[in-house]
């Protein structure tokens, strides 16, 4: 269990802070020079536009539904006592390649300006027709930035999908989602494993792989909230952090086998505690990418939809409160029906948005690039007007990452951490800030 000491560690924080600033990685010549090709400068997309509640593109209330206790329990009196974090860590065996490791073709995908001054390379072996969707960090999930006495990163992948073969590969696989756990108290060597994300089925008795793209990721508190693109109305799944499951049998199914439980060959499984429903409707928006915002009071969640380049209508950004009651710990603020409504609302003339970010008066958006193998454009928004940075002898505005993915800002540290392809990266967000200023 989370021991929640509420300090801060400011000291610890600056100390940070400053080696970041001077000690920099040389990886700016690591991301190749982006070509001529990719000088169009995209259009900026102007000011956030606020969309008032009453408005219905402004409103996007989530119907909050919990997982009966009874269903849990069940479940846990028979795969045995739940685990927590620190067990999960403690058996990470798998390490993640640092950035002189990486091939030339993994640090091409990396921000060109500004530089990542943190780099690491998954392997091929265990993500080989995965696809990276989201990242958070213990930096989400407490203030100080630690979980317990870890540091913590996770990165959220899904079976198939685009990068990663089709959404509609062999059962049981098709569509799984899986959670890398990474112990981050050494960042010179992260160390990972892998857990399986589950719903429970049949009142606790067995349980099904989450089969959705997982596009965005927060872990907040003791509940790790990740957006779904299932064929139902579920927005967001919830799971408790406290509640992870230890599979019993190494085999390629999910759930109750002869012998025990399996999670895909994986040794943890999360089975979801909670969800968040759309309303009914056939033009209902899909949050497709969120993270934290601890510059707030309460903490929020931010999330985007994703809308295609082509499409006539413009993207749209919300804002959702979190609970501030501890028996409602890491979920929502919801009204007396249990609905989550948005606090704030925007529009913006961005397209094909992969990753979000709100903290202090801007909002930080990813562009995904506009070819494959090109790089994207990271957005800076306001009700004034947007900002982005610029590259090359060109000044193209294409500078961010390649394959563009969420994004999660470690209050505790200052550092923005992102995933491109199989390179998860870090950089300041003070860094972004000065290329955009």
């Amino acid at each position: 269990m989370k021991q929640r000491g509420r300090h801060r560690r400011r000291r610890r924080g600056r100390a940070l802070r400053a080696t970041l600033a001077g000690t920099a990685l040389a990886l700016t010549a690591a991301a190749t020079l982006i070509s001529a090709s990719q000088a169009t400068v995209a259009d900026a997309p102007g000011a956030l536009k606020p969309i008032s509640a009453s408005e219905g593109a402004g409103r996007l209330p989530l119907a909050e539904h919990r997982v009966p206790e009874r269903w849990l329990d069940r479940l846990a009196s028979s795969m045995g006592r739940p685990v927590g974090v620190g067990t999960v860590l403690a058996g990470a065996d798998r390490t993640l390649r640092g950035a002189a490791d990486c091939s030339t073709a993994e640090k091409h995908t990396l921000p060109v300006e500004p530089a990542a001054t943190r780099a690491y390379c998954f392997g091929g072996a265990d993500t080989r027709g995965w696809r990276p969707g989201a990242v958070t960090t213990s930096g989400d999930a407490d203030d100080d930035g630690r979980w317990g006495g870890n540091r913590v990163i996770l990165s959220g992948w899904s079976r198939g999908g685009a990068g990663g073969g089709s959404m509609d590969g062999p059962a049981p696989e098709r569509g799984l989602a899986k959670v890398a756990f990474m112990d981050a108290d050494d960042l010179g060597r992260l160390r990972y494993t892998w857990a399986l994300l589950a719903v429970p089925v049949d009142g606790g008795r067995d349980y099904r792989g989450l089969v959705s793209s997982l596009s965005g990721m927060v872990w907040y508190q003791d509940k790790l909230l990740v957006t779904t693109r299932e064929g139902d109305r579920n927005a967001l799944y919830v799971y408790d952090m406290d509640r992870i499951q230890r599979a019993t049998v190494d085999s390629d199914a999910v759930g109750r086998v002869r012998g025990g439980w399996s999670a895909h060959g994986y040794r943890y499984v999360l089975p979801a505690v909670g969800s968040y429903a759309l309303p009914g409707g056939d033009d209902v928006p899909r949050p497709a990418a969120v993270s934290l915002d601890r510059s707030t009071a309460p903490d929020s969640l931010v999330a985007s939809e994703w809308v295609s380049a082509d499409s006539d209508r413009h993207t749209r950004l919300w804002r959702y409160a979190l609970s501030r009651d501890p028996a409602r710990s890491g979920l929502l603020a919801t009204d007396s029906s249990g609905h989550a409504d948005p606090v704030e609302a925007y529009e913006t003339r961005t397209a094909d948005v992969r990753g979000v970010l709100s903290y202090g008066s801007g909002w930080y958006i990813d562009r995904a690039a506009d070819r494959p193998a090109g790089h994207g454009t990271l957005w800076r928004q306001d009700r004034d007007g947007a900002r982005a940075t610029e590259c090359g002898t060109d000044e193209t505005r294409q500078c961010w990452s390649g394959g563009s993915g969420s994004l999660s800002y470690w209050e505790a540290t200052g550092e923005v951490w992102s995933q491109s392809g199989r390179t998860l990266f870090a950089l300041p967000l003070a860094s972004v800030d000065r290329a955009l200023d």
